[in-house]
Parts: C-alpha cells; sequence; structure tokens
C-alpha cells in the first residue's frame, strides 16, 4: 500500500460521527492575557481533580512547557492503546513520543485547539516520526492539516471520543474539545477561549470579543458546572478549573457582555514576540522553515 493510501486510510478514521439517533518564572505579565506569570515555586500547585473521577479505561496526562506556557494533553484509550494528543509542541516532541512509548500508545491524531501565534505546533514534526498519526486542526483556521474539523465532528481514540466546538473569539478558527463517555460532558479542552481566571487576547488574527463572549457563554458555560476545563495556556501556575468557578469567578468572562467589551479593549497588550515566527509555520502544520529550505 503506498503511503498515501496508507494515510488517507488512517486519516478516514476520523468522521464527523453519526448525529445521535433521535433518541512563569517571574511576575512580568504574559503578552496574551495580561496575567502575572507564575514564579517557578507556584507552577502547578492547584490539586487537579481525582483520577477516580475519570473513566477506568482513560489515559490522560497534562503536559506543561516552561517556555511557552502552553499546556498539552495526551488522552489514550487502554483498551486499543490509540491515543491523541492536543496542542503538542515542536520543541518538546521527543518528551511525547518518549511517553507515549512508556505508556504502549500509538498515537493517532495529533490536533490543534487553534493557530497558535506563542509557539510552533509540534503536529508536523510528529507525523514524521509516526507516519500513522494524522493532523486536526478547525477548517476555519485555514491552516494544512489531514482533517478540517467542523462543529459537531468527532475524534475517536480507541473506545473513546472528543467532540469538537467552534468556539471562535480569540482567532476565528478556534475549537473546544469536549470528552464525553457516556454522552456527559465531563472535560473540555478550552484552548484560549477560556483560560483559568481570563482568557485569550483578541486583538489579531481575526480575533472578535463579542463572538468569543458569546461562544463561551453559549457553548462552553452551558457544560456541566462540574466540567473540568483545561486551557491551553496557564500563566499563574494553575492547571484546571470547572465550568462553576469560571462562571463565578473569571473577572472577564464573569462580568455582563458590555463590560467584558471594555476590558478587552483596554487590554493593551504588547506585540506577540513569537508571532511572525510561529504563525507562518502554523500555517502549514508547524513545518514551515524545512519547507523553506527545500
Amino acid at each position: 500500500m503506498s503511503t498515501f493510501a496508507f494515510m488517507r486510510q488512517a486519516c478516514s478514521r476520523l468522521a464527523r460521527p453519526p448525529r445521535p439517533r433521535m433518541s512563569s518564572l517571574h511576575k512580568a505579565k504574559s503578552p496574551d492575557t495580561g496575567q502575572p506569570r507564575p514564579t517557578i515555586n507556584n507552577i502547578f500547585t492547584r490539586q487537579q481533580r481525582t483520577f477516580s473521577t475519570l473513566p477506568s479505561n482513560l489515559i490522560f496526562r497534562q503536559l506543561f512547557d516552561h517556555q511557552s506556557f502552553t499546556l498539552t494533553y495526551l488522552l489514550g484509550d487502554k483498551v486499543t492503546g490509540e491515543a491523541i494528543l492536543i496542542d503538542p509542541v515542536i520543541e518538546l516532541v521527543n518528551r511525547d513520543v518518549n511517553l507515549m512509548q512508556d505508556l504502549g500508545l500509538k498515537l493517532v491524531y495529533a490536533v490543534n485547539t487553534h493557530c497558535h501565534a506563542d509557539h510552533i505546533t509540534g503536529t508536523g514534526e510528529l507525523k514524521k516520526r509516526i507516519p500513522s498519526c494524522c493532523s486536526a486542526i478547525s477548517k476555519a483556521s485555514g491552516a494544512k492539516a489531514d482533517v478540517y474539523l467542523q462543529e459537531g465532528d468527532r475524534i475517536c481514540f480507541g473506545e473513546q471520543f472528543v467532540e469538537a466546538l467552534s468556539t471562535p473569539g480569540h482567532t476565528s478558527g478556534c475549537m473546544t474539545f469536549v470528552l464525553k463517555p457516556g454522552d456527559r460532558p465531563i472535560m473540555a479542552f478550552t484552548g484560549d477561549a477560556v483560560l483559568i481566571r481570563g482568557c485569550g487576547r483578541t486583538d489579531f488574527q481575526e480575533g472578535n470579543s463579542s463572538l468569543l463572549y458569546d461562544n463561551v457563554h453559549g457553548k462552553i458555560f452551558t457544560l456541566p458546572e462540574d466540567t473540568s476545563l483545561y486551557p491551553a495556556h496557564d500563566y499563574t501556575g494553575q492547571c484546571i478549573t470547572t465550568v462553576g468557578e469560571e462562571k463565578k469567578f473569571n473577572p472577564r468572562l464573569s462580568q455582563p457582555k458590555e463590560k467584558f467589551l471594555e476590558i478587552m479593549k483596554q487590554l493593551n497588550l504588547p506585540y506577540p514576540k513569537a508571532i511572525d515566527k510561529a504563525l507562518p509555520a502554523n500555517m502549514v502544520c508547524g513545518i514551515y522553515e524545512t519547507e523553506q529550505t527545500r
């Protein structure tokens, strides 16, 4: 079988689900959020949701990049060994590959919540290392990938899946991925739409504060209040929150819409220092430099 045919066969496993039958190291502010960065001593001291609440056949790891403060998520199925990675970072591909080998997992999808501006995605490099892996991103992002996602699509790994919600606002192509065992949401990977006590900026990449607010309140804050939320970044030394917490305590998103819009308008954040390198690379699955040198 040719490589192309093999890749098509692998990628065809992701499909729109059958629709349900009627039945920081210092205190400088983050350029993305304006939140204080953490000290080295308080990174990830917040206690995570107990593993006993997760499905017994789920392997879950939250991974952290100290340079870009990016959170990467590994979800694996214990029965089949299939796994997905959400928001991988190119410099940490070795870490991710080694961890999957240790856990006996086979990567089937490397997924991005959006086209990032603060780091280069690891999806292209992961595909080189693991030929059976397919990349996936929102169709609205305009970025290159094997699989283009839309609202309601499911990314399947073994007997499990995450469902895609279209939640643009930070960028035009943002998605949130919801783990729904038994069709009840228990975890949501929100990208930059909802951060812990914050949200992503909306002043570039076709950002729209009004759209962000509407999507968060209409699609994420309508999930059960005990749904765990896992963002793509954290700058305050935390690693998990819940729908209920953010509805109550998020200093931006808990406000009425007009107040939220005023807050976002007055952020005055600096130009993202990595955007000129990261964005072009992420538009081509993180392999911009390789293609440029061919």
